[in-house]
């Protein structure tokens, strides 16, 4: 079995793909990127996040893409674009990049670090939180 389909099915018995399509999304980062040296267990908890929608989808798209045209081997430069689009925003959009930069790092993102966030970022995050149990089991 692939990595690919190592992680779709556990997500999939989890049942935490909110549609078809965040599941199509999620697949094609995951047929594309999982390959190379900067995959981690971290990076797959951010690709579940962004293809949660279109809009999040295509930016990491363009930065996984960009990391692999410049043969990057870690995930550092992608920890710090995190850190400045968080600094972009103040609403349920920071929490998000604050939860992403978490996964790259490795560490554990307190609820309370995200209590303040909008009902719909409250959702996401506490779903990827769910994600990030169910990654970390597959082996």
């Amino acid at each position: 079995m692939s990595t690919t389909e190592k992680y779709l099915e556990a997500l999939d018995q989890a049942d935490l793909f909110e549609s078809s399509a965040h599941r199509t999304r999620f697949k094609e980062l995951m047929d594309c990127y999982s390959g190379y040296p900067f995959f981690t267990k971290g990076l797959c908890k951010c690709m579940y996040m962004s293809a949660w929608d279109d809009e999040h989808f295509a930016i990491m798209l363009q930065t996984l893409n960009d990391m692999a045209i410049g043969k990057e081997r870690d995930t550092e430069d992608m920890r710090f674009q995190g850190e400045l689009l968080a600094e972009e925003h103040r609403d349920g959009e920071y929490y998000a990049y604050q939860l992403s930069n978490a996964f790259l790092d490795g560490r554990k993102f307190q609820p309370v670090e995200y209590r303040h966030a909008e009902p719909e970022f409250r959702y996401i995050i506490e779903r990827s939180l769910a994600a990030e149990q169910v990654i970390d089991r597959v082996e």
